[in-house]
């Protein structure tokens, strides 16, 4: 059976791994790589999607960075108890004709015992900025150590 460290029950350090962790998997806007740490069988809902399993969130991410393009996403730990974390977030995108957004949200997260995302529950605002609104400026991939996190930004 697959295993993805940190696994529940989580303390305060180890949810804030895997909420890092989570980060930098969607960072490298890789499907393959992302859909590793979910269930085979994973249940998500995202704004008014419904993706089951992996083939599907496979499919969806995909579609989501074909369109949301230069996306850089920063996570924060919200909240934690023995196999589930609530995450607030933050990620910027432009779309084809360089119309730049902040999405807002939260999501809820269920895992098993081998660390595997059961449930993702994702709720998602848009929000219009300009070029010079941006604040997620680092080379596209991982968010550097030193660039401050959703809190520190206000956001």
């Amino acid at each position: 059976m697959e295993s993805k460290p940190p696994l529940p029950p989580f303390t305060a350090e180890t949810a804030s791994q895997k909420v890092r962790m989570a980060e930098d998997a969607w960072n490298s806007r890789d499907p393959d790589r992302v859909v590793q740490v979910y269930t085979p069988d994973t249940t998500w809902r995202n704004r008014a999607e419904f993706p089951i399993g992996r083939d599907q969130v496979h499919a969806f991410l995909t579609r989501k960075w074909a369109t949301e393009l230069d996306y850089r996403l920063i996570k924060e730990l919200w909240s934690f108890t023995d196999n589930r974390i609530a995450v607030r977030f933050a990620y910027e995108w432009h779309d084809h004709t360089d119309q730049w957004f902040r999405s807002y949200g939260n999501e809820n997260w269920e895992f098993t015992g081998s660390g595997l995302m059961r449930r993702r529950f994702a709720s998602i605002n848009d929000l219009t900025i300009t070029e010079d609104e941006r604040q997620f400026r680092w080379p596209l991939g991982r968010r550097p150590d030193d660039h401050p996190g959703l809190s520190d930004l206000r956001l």
